[in-house]
């Protein structure tokens, strides 16, 4: 809309209507500077220095009310000092202190808020450009204030193509922030299940040591009576001093494990002192698991699986709003213009105004988008594959796992029957010492043994699950609450 206006000032009256018509402009200017400081945000800064983080990071705690209330907001309590911490507990401590999925909460924040610019429509606009004009006799005055305003209307939907498209990259996102909750409760198992291991693999190598010095003391009364030759106790001493080195490999093991767990919680290692761990949740092997429909479930519902599936959607929503923008949109300026010099003239029109599609349909970014569209498809295929590839394989390494699993506990109840034999054997002075000696060796070398197919089997049903993803390992409602979606507590940082 184009308004000009002559402002008077020769005459009384037609200064007083010149000066009307400068505060009209100024009252216009005012309202208009007014909406915008109404509809504008303001910017808050918020500091961030490498010196406070550290602080705030030193300062975390299992013990922190915080982490309790997130823990009594999602039905757990939390152990009191000195009592252990299960898999499920550690869980949630994980989602409430680990930055990854803070990192993941925030892409998903920012997807969601590019749905709002997707949604926003365009501002018309106003603008303001006065003149002078070299004074004719006669004349009001020499000052000209056009003013127009222009109201622009897109066509051919773009704005629900828009929308569309934003709508599918914040669910995308959602679905990573799901997948990155998977990758924190896989990670968090691990190194429990890594200090759990080199716990239990000192103390057993604790007890071969003792065994193995007996075994010494034993071949070194022989060697004295002439009966074994200082080669075989040579070779006693030394697999005594490699199964020493063993221990001490143990322990330190354990103790990189405590440092992995607390990295894995997100909080310092000074947090985990004097905290106990319960271990139970890593001797439980389920079945349900290995059930048909919940492989179906996974190559289904995967969190890469559906989030390659909404990137695939919002390509094809992407490819809609290019090829609606083959259609101009339409900007129309009603305009009403008023002439001071001559008294009683009004003008009105109606300014309508487009681009002409003669040069370009706007061939190349709809070529970029089918292009992007088929990447979006095909990326979706090698997902899915590649979930399919990996479910199969952890199925499979997990029945091979349990079969070597049965078979090392059968090996060690068998070498219990031994020892149980032999002892009443030397009890009865039936063999030597040394046999009942040899053989509480090789059963704790078969409690070593089953260790390690236990530990393997539950590796192979963490990779597993990883595969699944599914709600018999984290409920719904724990996956809410890793989102931060909890109405009773919100997540602090």
């Amino acid at each position: 809309m184009l308004i000009r206006a002559r402002i008077a000032s020769r005459s009384g009256f037609a200064t007083r209507r010149g000066a009307g018509a400068t505060q009209g402009i100024r009252g216009l200017l005012v309202c208009v500077g007014a909406v915008q400081l109404v509809g504008c945000a303001h910017f808050q800064p918020r500091r961030l220095t490498a010196g406070s983080s550290i602080a705030a990071f030193e300062s975390r705690s299992l013990q922190a009310p915080g982490l309790r209330a997130f823990l009594a907001a999602n039905h757990l309590v939390a152990p009191p000092p000195g009592a252990p911490w299960s898999l499920k507990t550690l869980t949630l401590a994980a989602f409430y202190y680990q930055p990854a999925l803070a990192e993941a909460r925030a892409r998903l924040l920012s997807a969601q808020a590019a749905r709002i610019t997707a949604g926003e429509r365009p501002n018309p606009s106003l603008s303001l450009a006065p003149g002078h004009d070299s004074p004719v006799a006669g004349a009001i005055s020499p000052w000209i204030v056009p003013l127009s305003f222009d109201l622009p209307i897109e066509t051919a939907g773009k704005r629900g193509d828009r929308l569309a498209e934003a709508r599918h990259l914040a669910a995308a996102a959602r679905w990573d922030l799901i997948g990155t909750v998977w990758q924190v409760r896989s990670r968090l198992r691990a190194t429990l299940l890594d200090l759990y291991a080199a716990r239990r693999s000192e103390a057993l190598l604790g007890q071969e040591v003792v065994t193995r010095r007996e075994v010494v003391r034993l071949l070194e009364g022989q060697l004295e009576a002439g009966n074994v030759s200082g080669y075989e106790v040579a070779q006693a001493r030394i697999a005594l001093q490699r199964l020493v080195l063993a221990t001490q490999a143990a322990a330190g093991r354990a103790r990189q494990a405590r440092i992995a767990l607390a990295g894995a919680l997100g909080v310092p290692v000074g947090a985990l002192r004097g905290v106990r761990f319960s271990f139970a949740d890593l001797q439980a092997l389920p079945l349900d698991l290995t059930r048909p429909h919940v492989r179906q479930q996974a190559l289904l519902g995967r969190a890469d699986v559906r989030a390659a599936l909404e990137r695939y959607a919002a390509s094809q929503s992407a490819l809609q709003l290019q090829i609606a923008r083959q259609w101009p949109d339409i900007h129309i300026g009603p305009g009403f213009a008023w002439n001071a010099q001559l008294v009683g003239d009004r003008e009105w029109d109606l300014r309508l105004s487009l681009p002409l599609p003669i040069l370009n349909h706007n061939q190349g970014p709809i070529a970029a988008a089918r292009a992007q569209r088929a990447l979006a498809a095909a990326d979706f295929l090698t997902v899915q594959s590649t979930a399919l590839t990996q479910i199969d394989g952890a199925l499979a390494a997990y029945q091979s796992a349990r079969a070597e699993l049965t078979t090392a506990a059968a090996l060690r109840h068998e070498l219990a029957h031994q020892l149980v034999s032999v002892r009443a054997e030397v009890a009865a002075g039936e063999v030597q010492p040394l046999a009942r000696v040899s053989a509480r060796l090789a059963y704790e070398q078969g409690a070593q043994e089953r260790l390690a197919a236990l530990l393997g089997t539950q590796r192979a049903l963490g990779r597993l699950e990883d595969a699944l993803q599914s709600p018999l390992t984290l409920t719904p409602a724990t996956v809410r609450a890793a989102q931060g979606t909890s109405n009773v507590v919100t997540l602090q940082r």
